[in-house]
């Protein structure tokens, strides 16, 4: 009997332990996805300005040289330098990655991301007539202390 007892508070002190670490590294997954979708989008956002500015996307002067929408990466922009008029396109992303802080899976993917247009601060941002940069909309606090929205 004692056995059984003895036996039954060392599973307890294990899951003790072994759930808060679980979690721990849970959170750092989310937390390391998070980091890879945002630094796929910016680098997307990015090649699309250097296509703008490069001349192959033709924009008018009022326009700040990025895309209107995320969804703009994936369907892709004619080419101007189509030299053969095979109607070549520039695509920039496969798909727009998920913010993996959002739990709302009826969300599209595009729509779990808060995103800035050029004319907004970093302070403020404010959706627009471009994507500038994208943020989390989660208001929870990363494993180092900093604000998802802030990363």
């Amino acid at each position: 009997m004692i056995e059984l007892v003895i036996t039954v508070a060392i599973v307890a002190l294990i899951s003790t332990v072994a759930v808060p670490l679980t979690e721990l590294a849970l959170q750092r997954n989310k937390e390391q996805e998070l980091r890879w979708s945002l630094r796929t989008i910016r680098t997307a956002l990015d090649a699309y300005k250097k296509a703008v500015d490069e001349g192959r996307i033709i924009v008018t002067m009022d326009q700040s040289g990025y895309p209107p929408s995320l969804k703009t990466l994936v369907e892709g922009v004619s080419d101007a330098r189509d030299v053969d008029g095979k109607k070549d396109k520039i695509y920039f992303l496969r798909r727009i990655p998920r913010d993996p802080m959002d739990p709302d899976m009826t969300k599209t993917s595009e729509d779990t991301w808060g995103k800035r247009s050029y004319a907004s601060t970093a302070e403020s941002p404010q959706d627009g007539d471009d994507v500038y940069d994208v943020y989390s909309l989660s208001a929870a606090t990363g494993i180092n202390g900093i604000s998802y929205k802030d990363w």
